[in-house]
């Protein structure tokens, strides 16, 4: 499961919407809302374009990725 709140909260930094990310993953903006509220999975290459576009570092990635 992703940090929802992380990641809402960096999109919010960027001034960046769920529609953006839509761009960004190739996908429908209805299906980025589900997967940043943990509703449909995260697949690996999805979360790799999501951190390039949130402009995360390496040492980061669990952070937002991985709910601890």
């Amino acid at each position: 499961m992703i940090n929802t709140k992380k990641i809402k909260g960096r999109l919010a930094e960027l001034g960046l919407t769920q529609r953006d990310v839509a761009r960004a993953l190739g996908i429908a903006q209805p299906t980025v809302n589900q997967k940043i509220n943990n509703i449909r999975p995260m697949n690996l290459d999805e979360a790799k374009k999501l951190a390039i576009l949130l402009d995360l570092k390496v040492e980061e990635f669990q952070t937002y990725f991985f709910i601890q």
